[in-house]
């Protein structure tokens, strides 16, 4: 019991131990309606570590004079507030009254902990006037157009025109973010729209440059996005998403990179009576985003209600990638190109485009139209650039050129068996070729190579004695199968090409 009257007095009186310094860091948040300080003002500082504004306190002072009751009533009703130990002598209503109140069998005053916001909720500070600021986005922060691409090509094959653009957007978007509008020049901002086949390398091209670049990037699916009100993620969600990945910094994520993926799904549906709120609506809503401008989003969720801390972001300095399969958008822009004559000297042959496996290359904002990409949409992403179908020589240098290339990864694998796993130049046309019937790009040969490799990976652990395996092409084929080495048969090879070279 004194315990308990100790812990109250120090509630009250404010003499808790010394918070946290990195907590310093985070704004309060009211615990009733969620609001940062930022937008509600100061809170007023409960006991027991509760923050309240002044709003939610008005509130409730104008329901406790509505109700009628008194506040000690209020909190001795039901089942849930009852006075710890209440005895049942005649002492018992004086104990009652010396004793804090209790909710769900904790003391009034020890609520603050168990209502603690969770830290992925919780917004960090903006600086103040005067105060020093953070990093800043300058070009010395930002590597250069050629830097960027180079560490790109070591990573990701061909593609290089996307390459190229995607790495001067992105030196030219924080030159923008840099710059100032003294001399009265103000920079737009040049949003991207990807536009390639499945498996050929999109989002991976994002993900790596994540990577590299030290500025939060957040990586969004269109396809869940829907009209406010509909079941689904609200637009402001996206933005959420580069809060979180700026551990919460509205600053910081203010100089972000956003990328939609699967912007194709939400064209404008064809021949539908039906209400569409996943398609025209949702890039209505996208427009104020990409153009740029000051947006209340959610605070570690993906949708708007009042147990999720809200916040306000300022899109004008994020930059929007967007990228998309589009299929059927060939059939669009063979269609334009096959408009001459089909008649006369100068006819075009129907089928002239079948066979051009780059014929997105050719893409124009009118074919996106037709797609049924909005006008507005389309004027807020001003780069188109579009990505080349994967070919069977690139397939082959995917397999084994890049840093993190799955053949790379399945021979640290086997090395760490202390197995020395090799595929023969034959072994590796034919998994692209195999990958090449399945028409899903890049995504093909990791699934081709989950399937060959997994009675290798199940047989060699249970015999110490194997010290290579060899992939051949038979193996792929299914008509006959590795060529696996002893660890004897390795080291009189070894000592036979020591000889050799004496």
């Amino acid at each position: 019991m004194e315990d308990r009257e100790d812990k109250s007095v120090q509630a009250v009186s404010g003499s808790t131990d010394e918070p946290n310094k990195k907590d310093e860091e985070y704004e309060k948040v009211c615990y009733v309606c969620r609001r940062p300080e930022s937008k509600v003002g100061k809170l007023i500082s409960m006991p027991g570590g509760l923050d309240i504004c002044a709003d939610c306190m008005q509130k409730a002072f104008d329901t406790f004079q509505q109700s009628g009751l008194s506040y000690t009533d209020l909190m001795r009703m039901g089942n849930m507030v009852q006075p710890p130990d209440s005895k049942e002598n005649g002492d018992g209503d004086k104990d009652k009254d010396k004793q804090p109140p209790v909710f769900a069998g904790i003391p009034f005053f020890e609520l603050g902990p168990h209502m603690e916001i969770p830290k992925k909720q919780r917004i960090k500070k903006k600086k103040a006037e005067g105060e020093e600021p953070g990093k800043k986005f300058d070009l010395k922060s930002i590597p250069a157009p050629h830097k960027i691409k180079a560490q790109l090509d070591e990573y990701v094959v061909g593609q290089e025109a996307a390459k190229k653009a995607i790495a001067v957007a992105v030196y030219n978007h924080y030159k923008r973010v840099a710059s100032n509008a003294e001399d009265g020049v103000q920079i737009e901002k040049s949003n991207l729209l990807m536009i390639g086949p499945t498996g050929s390398g999109k989002t991976y091209l994002v993900k790596t440059l994540a990577r590299l670049l030290d500025v939060p990037l957040a990586i969004a699916d269109a396809t869940s996005l829907t009209e406010a009100g509909y079941i689904g993620d609200d637009i402001e969600s996206v933005v959420s998403k580069l809060l979180a990945a700026a551990d919460n910094d509205v600053e910081r994520a203010e100089h972000g990179i956003i990328f939609i993926d699967e912007i194709d799904k939400i064209a404008k549906k064809k021949n539908t009576n039906t209400r569409d709120v996943s398609g025209e609506s949702v890039q209505q809503e996208l427009l104020k985003l990409l153009e740029g401008s000051v947006v209340e989003v959610p605070v570690g969720g993906s949708s708007k209600n009042m147990m999720v801390p809200m916040t306000t972001v300022d899109t004008n300095n994020i930059l929007f990638i967007c990228g998309g399969a589009f299929p059927d958008l060939e059939d669009i822009i063979k269609g334009r190109l096959n408009q001459q004559s089909s008649i006369g000297f100068r006819a075009d042959l129907k089928d002239k485009y079948d066979s051009d496996p780059n014929i997105l290359s050719q893409v124009t904002i009118d074919d996106l139209r037709a797609f049924g990409m909005i006008p507005e949409f389309l004027g807020r992403l001003p780069v188109i650039v579009t990505l080349e179908a994967l070919t069977r020589e690139f397939l082959v240098k995917i397999l084994t050129e890049p840093k993190n290339a799955i053949v790379k990864q399945y021979k640290k694998l086997l090395s760490m068996d202390e197995v020395d796993l090799r595929f023969e130049p034959d072994a590796l046309t034919a998994i692209a070729e195999k990958a090449m019937e399945k028409k899903t790009g890049a995504r093909a040969l990791r699934a081709i190579l989950e399937d060959l490799m997994l009675d290798i990976m199940y047989e060699i652990p249970k015999d110490d004695n194997i010290g290579r395996v060899t992939i051949t092409k038979a193996y792929i084929d299914k008509t006959g199968g590795p060529i696996i080495d002893m660890r004897g048969y390795l080291l009189l090879e070894q000592e036979g090409a020591a000889a050799a070279a004496e």
